[in-house]
């Protein structure tokens, strides 16, 4: 009987092709021209007591809460062997009767979508109504991910610059939509990495501009939780302007980022154009069972929100009282500066063990609403950064980049 040659697999003993040899090394993957160079997403994420970079609900889910997503874990365990419910219809039943509880909107299952995390939505959206010779438009500095969503789908993307507050002028603004004409506007209220709040009568505007060109108005609302009193939800004007999006997420107020659970509210054939472009049973069995048992519990889950919210703008006057620059937020989180090397004080505050985030404007940086402890920590670590006493005054011309 004859051995098999091991060095090609016994191929050639047994007549066929010989095994080509090993490939040498240096193997470089055929990557997209667009992407050579690209870093990944994503925030620092390191091993430090105080961790205020990612807007995260300080919060944990209450024991409660904790012990019922459990249990509801294990009810359907057994069932995992099947796929999940591709439509999510009962998840997405719930999230409008949230949506009737919370902001007095009326709006059916047809009318809601939900994904990965407000991300996936964006995704989608563009994947349906961005690609190849089209564009999005936003104002900056605004959320960083949107020209990644858009490099992703082909989509291109504009940017028109906010004042010098970080507020959208209203005229200016829907000049842009007009001149750009793009397919997807987005607008993200309260803003990110601003904090800043859009005035519904410039949403309104807005969407009847983009409405000009057949164009969506998409208002990325992931903070709207934390909104200050007499803030309205865009979610009102949906009956108004069938080409307006709205978008939430369930990663903040919810204290449920570890279940990324994004939703939207929009018209129906925005809906069934996302169903188009979804992948096969996006969410799983157990991301639509957390999810549901959070909204049935919304009410302790977001008991912290105005704690959160009071803690915010104590944040925002001790900055003030300090010397620092601070915007006026209606998010869980604070931009503040102005540094010469907002670098430096970043890297002081993490020797301190506080991590905030570098993002925004130049000379500015981000921190994340925690628990008091956790704020009282970064008060202490920036009141002793030496850097964070090198700073440069604010002007009208201050140059601004994407925040993230």
């Amino acid at each position: 009987m004859t051995t098999p040659d091991v060095t090609t697999g016994g191929a050639a003993a047994a007549g066929g092709t010989a095994r080509p040899a090993p490939a040498a090394a240096g193997f470089t993957p055929p990557l997209r021209l667009d992407l050579v160079g690209e870093r990944p997403y994503g925030a620092p994420q390191l091993a430090v007591p105080v961790r205020l970079n990612t807007n995260e609900n300080p919060y944990p889910p209450p024991p409660q809460v904790a012990a019922a997503m459990a249990d509801e874990i294990r009810r359907i365990a057994a069932g995992l062997n099947r796929y999940p419910d591709r439509e999510a219809a009962v998840l997405r039943a719930d999230l409008a009767e949230y949506l009737a509880a919370t902001e007095h909107v009326s709006l059916d299952v047809a009318r809601i979508w939900a994904a990965n995390g407000s991300n996936e939505v964006f995704h989608q959206l563009l994947l349906a109504f961005g690609g190849p010779g089209r564009s999005a438009l936003s104002f900056a500095p605004t959320y960083s991910m949107y020209p990644q969503y858009c490099r992703d789908t082909f989509t291109r993307y504009a940017t028109e610059p906010r004042g010098a507050d970080f507020s959208v002028d209203t005229e200016a603004a829907c000049a842009a939509v007009r001149r750009h004409r793009p397919t997807v506007t987005f607008l993200a209220a309260p803003n990110n990495p601003t904090g800043t709040a859009v005035p519904l009568d410039t949403v309104a505007h807005l969407a009847s501009a983009a409405a000009e060109s057949g164009g969506l108005l998409v208002v990325d609302e992931a903070y709207a939780e934390f909104r200050r009193p007499g803030t309205t939800s865009a979610l009102t004007l949906l009956d108004d302007f069938p080409n307006l999006v709205v978008t939430r997420t369930m990663s903040k107020a919810f204290a449920a980022a570890g279940v990324r659970l994004g939703y939207l509210a929009a018209h129906p054939a925005v809906v069934d154009a996302l169903r188009i472009v979804r992948l096969p049973y996006h969410l799983s069995t157990v991301t639509q069972t957390v999810a549901r048992v959070a909204l049935a519990h919304a009410a302790e889950l977001l008991a912290q929100v105005a704690e959160i919210r009071a803690e915010r703008d104590a944040t925002v006057a001790w900055l003030r009282e300090s010397g620092f620059t601070a915007a006026e937020s209606d998010a869980n989180f604070v931009l503040f500066g102005i540094f010469a090397d907002a670098h430096r004080v970043w890297q002081e505050l993490v020797d301190a063990g506080v991590l905030i985030r570098e993002t925004g404007p130049d000379g500015w940086l981000r921190v994340s609403i925690g628990t008091p402890e956790e704020m009282r920590a970064f008060r202490t670590a920036l009141a002793a950064a030496p850097a964070a006493g090198r700073r440069v005054r604010r002007t009208d011309g201050a140059p601004h980049q994407e925040g993230g």
